[in-house]
């Protein structure tokens, strides 16, 4: 029973820490439908800057504000390449996140690990539930200034900006603007979710980007398509929750042995696209189940 116990508060952490990742996600994805592959480069980029800041003697606490700042900083580069030069949404994500790996190293002193597991973090040590309880805390704090957000003029723009930009146009802002805004809050909530990861684990790696766009693209998916439909589990609720079912399967798929430890990236790909079929058998039974279609 306490290993299924250990179990369980595992899945709860890692989906807390990589939610906040998946928050991001859901405002460059779903709000500004921008398939961004920056995160992939943003994400470790959290992770080492983190690592060099508490290396430095930082405040474990500023370290996770300037690693969203970073963050924010990398994702207005994709929105600059996008909105500024015309460069498409996917290739201005592939540059970013090609670049980033050169960065990252740089910011590392050329290290592709970088350890202090005898640093103080915001995590207490050998403290578990401590540990869980600081990430909800911290998790419910994001998603609910994520959702005052969305309230306010900036983010009611934001939304409106993915949903008609000629809504936006008309009252005379800038859709562009609202973009690299969008951007940079994904790739700040990414950087920040490496951050707490690297905190947590007393280490940062370069290479710990590799697929997490994918893991983010699943949560959202999963979330949304489970929940979606339910009016009282709000859209970021449904995303946090997403990422929690996402690493579950993972945890209990790898703990039944049904996959090898070094097949994770393929059973990631192989429940992302089973989240993709899914959803779009879902729209698509929604699409014919609507009255304007029972018309035609």
């Amino acid at each position: 029973m306490d290993v299924v116990f250990a179990i369980l508060q595992n899945i709860l952490a890692e989906g807390l820490t990589y939610g906040v990742m998946a928050l991001g996600v859901y405002i460059t994805y779903k709000i500004l439908d921008f398939p961004d592959l920056s995160v992939d480069g943003t994400f470790p980029l959290g992770c080492c800057v983190t690592a060099v800041l508490l290396l430095a003697g930082m405040p474990p606490a500023l370290v996770l504000l300037c690693s969203f700042a970073v963050g924010c900083l990398a994702g207005s580069v994709t929105g600059l390449l996008h909105v500024k030069l015309g460069i498409s949404d996917l290739l201005s994500g592939i540059i970013v996140m090609t670049a980033l790996w050169t960065v990252n190293l740089v910011v590392t002193g050329g290290s592709a690990v970088v350890t202090f597991f005898r640093l103080e973090t915001i995590f207490p040590l050998a403290l578990p539930h401590a540990t869980l309880a600081l990430l909800l805390a911290i998790v419910i704090a994001l998603k609910l200034t994520l959702d005052f957000f969305f309230l306010t003029r900036a983010g009611l723009l934001l939304k409106s900006t993915g949903d008609n930009v000629n809504f936006v146009i008309g009252l005379g802002r800038d859709p562009g603007k609202m973009k690299i805004l969008g951007l940079a809050l994904g790739n700040g909530f990414t950087a920040l979710s490496g951050s707490l990861l690297s905190q947590q684990t007393g280490a940062a790696n370069v290479s710990s980007g590799t697929g997490m766009v994918v893991m983010a693209l699943a949560a959202v998916i999963i979330g949304s398509s489970l929940f979606g439909r339910l009016s009282f589990v709000h859209p970021t609720t449904a995303v946090l929750l997403g990422m929690v079912i996402y690493r579950g399967c993972l945890a209990f798929a790898l703990q039944l042995e049904l996959f090898p430890p070094n097949y994770l990236k393929l059973l990631m790909s192989v429940i992302f696209t089973a989240a993709l079929v899914l959803s779009k058998q879902r729209k698509q039974a929604k699409k014919e189940g609507s009255p304007n279609a029972s018309k035609l």
